[in-house]
């Protein structure tokens, strides 16, 4: 995804931010950015009637032109990729009147603008939302090290595309040469690339590394940063040579990746990579609740009260949220979830905003799109509820009960089968 510059209708006014997806992906973190209410100018298409003698006939032109519209229903596609965005035209054109009902089709490579009249509408979870969609380093993508002595590529592979971030060279002595010089030069060779890859990827969430090389050479590196965060006490590192995965490859030059991207074993990795945390997280969620010591609530109430104690806070706590609860058509409703989100982050705890169409959202879902694990126990959180189903989600969802802590989840829940 990438900023770039489109003339806009003076008429339109506002925080405009205006983009261009490049993939598959990038429309997926466009599904997520755009929210009813927001105010959308984009290519678009209309079917005029042709007049004649000025008549209008039954014949039918269809126009291309750039439209703006505000947003009412927003529908994805993951097979296609399009991005279906309904609304009424609020800037009026040649061949649409203000309050007509417009589609526009969204793709990659086509750019558009999204316009939110209030900057205060561009809320921290809206900003993350774009931050993430304009990052290279999205999903926590697959990074990749595939090297030979002295030369290593650091590429990003996310489910659509493999992106080459930067190429590490360093002189190394030849063999022939004293032992100890070719030592000295593989050390530097090595701590240049574990630096250029800090730099490339964020590390301080789990996520797989794979390092790939013809001989020894990747099997050395993953030993250097293993000895490396030993000698520092670096969680990091250590972090990063346990989840790193050594393969064979047929030179160090990026077109060898395709080689080893078809490997059984990466394969596996690539498919399980998304979401991988959040499948952990949500499985540690559920072993709590079976265990019944507090620490593990759902629903919008019972949430509410824990985060308003400074329940989710470092120790452990864990704020989930499904990122549909951000999509309300109502904006008060989109704010207090914010405010939940912006309160954990400031008392230290650790927030995740999953997707429903996932499988860890998909189980999120049925406990009414929220949970929280406690950085301590409290075993009252439910005390007075009266058990009703709160307004904003019985917008979006058909019986989901909020705030119960009880035993009617069944076994096959608990144990994370969905």
């Amino acid at each position: 995804m990438k900023l770039v510059k489109r003339k806009i209708p003076e008429e339109l006014e506002g925080h405009i931010v205006s983009l261009l997806p490049e993939d598959d992906e990038d429309m997926w973190h466009t599904y997520n950015l755009i929210i009813p209410g927001d105010i959308l100018h984009a290519p678009a298409s209309r079917k005029l009637h042709i007049e004649r003698d000025g008549v209008e006939t039954n014949k039918t032109v269809r126009v291309r032109t750039d439209m703006a519209i505000q947003v009412a229903r927003t529908w994805f596609d993951p097979v296609t990729s399009i991005l279906r965005v309904s609304g009424v035209i609020v800037a009026q054109s040649e061949v649409g009147a203000r309050g007509a009902a417009q589609s526009v089709d969204l793709e990659p490579n086509r750019s558009f603008s999204i316009i939110r009249p209030n900057p205060d509408d561009w809320d921290s979870v809206a900003q993350e939302t774009l931050q993430q969609a304009l990052s290279d380093d999205k999903n926590g993508a697959l990074a990749a090290v595939v090297m030979h002595e002295g030369v290593a590529n650091i590429c990003l592979i996310t489910q659509f595309r493999t992106i080459h971030k930067t190429r590490v060279e360093s002189v190394v002595p030849r063999k022939r040469d004293a032992s100890s010089l070719q030592d000295a030069g593989m050390r530097r060779f090595f701590d240049k690339t574990l630096n250029s890859l800090l730099r490339a990827a964020d590390f301080t969430q789990s996520r797989p590394l794979l390092l790939a090389s013809p001989g020894f050479v990747a099997e050395d590196f993953k030993k250097y940063i293993t000895s490396k965060g030993r000698d520092t006490s670096d969680k990091v590192l250590t972090g990063i040579a346990n989840m790193a995965t050594v393969v064979h490859a047929a030179s160090g030059h990026v077109h060898s990746l395709n080689e080893v991207l078809q490997s059984p074993e990466v394969r596996t990795k690539m498919k399980n990579m998304r979401y991988a945390k959040e499948a952990q997280l949500m499985d540690a969620f559920f072993e709590k609740l079976k265990v019944d010591d507090g620490r593990a609530w759902y629903g919008t109430k019972a949430v509410t009260k824990a985060v308003e104690e400074g329940a989710i806070g470092p120790g452990g706590g864990v704020l989930l949220v499904n990122h549909s609860l951000f999509r309300s058509m109502d904006l008060d409703t989109r704010r207090k979830y914010v405010r939940l989100v912006d309160k954990v982050r400031a008392d230290g705890g650790e927030t995740r905003v999953l997707s429903s169409d996932h499988d860890s959202g998909k189980r999120l879902k049925m406990l009414g799109d929220i949970a929280a694990i406690l950085s301590y126990p409290i075993l009252d959180l439910d005390d007075g509820d009266d058990e009703e189903e709160d307004e904003e989600q019985a917008q979006g969802r058909e019986g989901s009960e909020n705030g119960r802590h009880d035993n009617e989840i069944d076994e096959d829940m608990l144990n994370g089968v969905i």
